[in-house]
């Protein structure tokens, strides 16, 4: 073991013991002077083990590093032990460079300004602080500070790179600096108090030419014709500490039992760039990683951790299925892609010379399923928000039942995506102040800025806005491409259906026919209307999945029976047999249950199912329909296909008229106010405002209980109720549910203010801790 390992593990131990000690409530074995000394070295020795850390790469455990050392600092103040000011100033700025790297910027701001309250003078902590100001935005607040910072440090590369960049961004005239050849101490101080004139006089033509802008906003960011749309901001975050490299399976080959034995091939081929490879700059392993796609067919928001068969170097028992991590590289991606902070997409330089990524309507609707149209955009910006598109009778007005807006002057972009519910998003248009990022706000708690924001509010509009950028293509141009796509994939799929269609369907004794089942009831016999929307009968029930039955007739009997769905109990047998019950001439007493056949019929039909490979009724239903007439799915009836298994759909299957309010956490249109407040008070609504599909956060400890404080006996080792403690186990726990609340909280205001809450509305279940004052 090396001199360097031995000296940090020495450290680990030191940092062990002296945790260990503090926590407890034994007296120091010693004098006054050896408890200071004791306490200080403690934190010396978690300031060095952070900085490691940090070198590593593993920033999260560098913010637990320094975070433990100026909670010590300030249990040592409590003390009367006096911590060194500048131990106090690298802590505050260190942790701020960590915050950045993981991408809280609000948190990294915070520590800047407590490291140059300390010393107004530390040039890294301006640095840093003027990186966290532009990545929030506030782009003319981040060039006062760097300007500073230049002053500080003029020859710093990364000073000199961060100022042109916002210069950039604020339209100003970027120019190099004049090296003399004789340095005069003199005039150098006057060089330097003409420069820091300069700046400020820039500063003040800026705040002239700029109009007041609405609160939260960034100012300074005149509007410059020709300007671009702020490339530089769509570089990767981790640039800094990482590489990347798109590869295939032709270079990228496998060359091991192992999950990560592959070697990377350099020869020239043409390369299909399917593949994302990534690696540490610094670390002494140079092999190319394969960063998967992020899980996320799962409800876990945790840390991201690394296989554990793959850790000790074995292999892993769930390939192409493991939701953990293989590498350091995959969980960097992984945690930075959940928080919203990165789009793989930008891992390349979309804007670099060498880039093959080159944004279409019909790429993006390929990767995105769904369809661009224009909405009525004062319907929906309603609170709540209202759907509508064209009126029928008069194209030029909107469809909203009761005010009809203007449509052509109110129209706007959105991108719908029909799954298991409607999801709408907005395309704003671009504008020179637009970033080409991802908000961070609005894809964790929402953006209260909303339309005013220049970030993108969606992964979609941020495509559409890089797509503009290259292309220059205008919103309409971007609804008739899409409309060329789906009827040039509609046209294909019918073609392929040609071939299968008009074949006889089902067994060969048996008709078949489905049917409304609320009619069937009635002794009505009703299928379903030319456009498969409702059923032929004058109450025109909906033709829902859940609503029709199939009905059967053999040629011997040539009577209607229906048939139950087919038994889902494992494993199916072999050959269905009739009920014993129903052979004898009784009712059977398991009917909603029995996996018996009730009829000849019935038997026939569930062994076809089963031959056939056809699991349920619904997809009996398609295949019947295919029969019928080719492309009369009940998909493609509504000008919708599949493609790769994935349910396609058309323009007309999208944005039909609505009369009441529609709910973009849920997804749901609500048709009437009762109906509405019936949606918005129920407790799936309520659990969703708070605990959506889209929660980006991950966190660490056990849900908060509402008593915000630490336990006592935790501290003093004896609390036995581990889990079901109501005080929090650790000041990092307590720090995590307040910032836990603060986060629901945002939430909960979003929510409100979208009218997505009743007014009076004060019972969230095992959220309602909420509305209580912290203690």
């Amino acid at each position: 073991m090396s001199g360097a390992c031995q000296d940090r593990r020495s450290r680990w131990q030191e940092i062990q013991k002296g945790l260990q000690f503090i926590q407890s409530t034994l007296p120091f074995p010693g004098s006054q002077e050896q408890y200071e000394v004791f306490i200080k070295d403690l934190v010396w020795n978690l300031f060095g083990e952070g900085n490691d850390v940090f070198k590593e790469g593993e920033w999260t455990k560098s913010i637990e590093m320094y975070t433990e050392a100026l909670s010590i600092a300030d249990y040592a103040d409590s003390e009367e032990i006096c911590v060194p000011t500048g131990l106090l100033e690298k802590l505050y700025a260190n942790r701020a460079a960590a915050y950045l790297n993981v991408g809280l910027y609000d948190q990294a701001l915070e520590d800047c300004e407590k490291a140059l309250h300390l010393n107004e003078g530390n040039y890294k902590a301006l640095y840093r602080k003027a990186k966290s100001l532009k990545e929030m935005g506030r782009h003319q607040e981040a060039y006062e500070t760097v300007a500073k910072c230049s002053l500080a440090v003029p020859q710093d590369p990364s000073v000199t790179q961060l100022t042109q960049d916002l210069a950039k961004i604020l339209g100003l005239k970027i120019r190099k600096a004049y090296v003399r050849s004789k340095v005069c101490v003199f005039q150098t101080l006057i060089t330097l108090t003409l420069l820091q004139a300069y700046i400020l006089s820039s500063f003040f033509l800026i705040q002239l030419n700029n109009k007041e802008s609405p609160m939260g906003m960034a100012v300074g960011m005149p509007e410059v014709k020709g300007l671009p749309a702020a490339v530089d901001l769509a570089k990767n975050p981790l640039a800094e500490t990482h590489e990347f490299k798109q590869a295939c399976s032709i270079c990228y080959v496998k060359t091991g039992p192992g999950v990560l034995d592959y070697t990377l091939h350099t020869e020239e081929h043409k390369c299909k760039k399917d593949a994302l490879l990534g690696r540490i700059k610094h670390s002494p392993d140079k092999t190319w990683k394969l960063i998967r796609p992020r899980p996320t067919k799962t409800q876990y928001v945790g840390p991201y951790y690394i296989c554990k068969e793959v850790a000790v170097g074995k292999e892993c028992l769930y390939p192409g299925h493991c939701t953990f991590a293989y590498c350091q590289e995959e969980i960097d991606v992984w945690t930075l892609e959940r928080k919203g902070f990165i789009s793989r997409e930008l891992l390349f330089d979309p804007f670099g010379p060498n880039s093959n990524v080159r944004l279409t309507v019909p790429k993006i609707l390929q990767e995105h399923h769904g369809i661009f149209m224009f909405l009525c955009g004062v319907c929906f910006d309603h609170k709540p928000r209202i759907i509508s598109k064209t009126n029928k009778d008069d194209p030029s007005l909107c469809s909203h039942p009761v005010t009809k807006h203007d449509f052509e002057d109110h129209k706007c972009l959105v991108h719908i995506l029909k799954e298991n519910t409607v999801r709408y998003s907005k395309i704003r248009p671009l504008s020179p102040q637009c970033q080409l990022d991802l908000c961070r706000h609005e894809v964790r708690y929402g953006c209260v800025r909303e339309d005013d924001c220049f970030y993108a509010h969606s992964l979609i509009e941020l495509k559409v806005w890089m797509m503009q950028h290259e292309l220059g293509i205008t919103h309409e141009s971007i609804v008739q491409e899409a409309k060329k796509f789906w009827n040039a994939t509609a046209s294909l799929q019918g073609v392929q259906q040609l071939s299968s269609a008009q074949r006889r369907f089902g067994p060969p004794n048996l008709k078949m026919m489905f049917v409304c089942g609320q009619c069937w009831r009635n002794g009505q016999l009703s299928e379903a209307d030319k456009n498969k929307k409702y059923c032929s009968a004058k109450a025109r029930h909906t033709w829902a999945k859940d609503r029709r039955v199939v009905l059967v007739s053999s040629h011997e009997r040539k009577k209607w029976t229906t048939v139950r769905p087919l038994p889902t109990k494992k494993p199916i047998p072999s050959q269905f047999e009739i009920c014993m019950h129903v052979t004898a001439g009784k009712k059977c007493q398991y009917i909603g249950n029995c996996t018996f056949a009730h009829s000849v019929e019935e038997r026939d039909l569930w062994t076809y199912m089963k031959e056939n490979n056809i699991p349920d009724m619904d997809q009996l239903y398609e295949q019947w329909l295919q029969s019928q007439k080719p492309g009369w799915g009940e998909e493609t009836s509504s000008n919708s296909i599949r493609e790769n298994g994935k349910q396609i759909h058309m323009p007309t299957d999208y944005a039909e008229e609505v009369a009441g309010n529609h709910c973009w956490l849920c997804g749901k249109n609500c048709n009437s106010e009762k109906q509405w407040q019936q949606h918005i008070t129920s407790e799936k609504h309520k659990d969703r405002v708070f605990n959506s599909e889209d929660d980006q956060n991950c966190w660490q400890y056990r849900f908060p209980t509402g008593t915000f404080k630490v336990c006592e006996r935790f501290l003093k080792g004896t609390c036995t109720e581990d889990d079901f403690c109501k005080l929090a186990h650790g000041d990092q726990e307590l720090k995590e549910w307040m910032e836990r609340r603060e986060f629901l909280l945002m939430k909960l205001a979003k929510a409100k203010k979208d009218h997505l809450i009743a007014p009076n509305d004060n019972d969230f279940g095992k959220y309602s801790f909420l509305l209580k004052d912290i203690k």
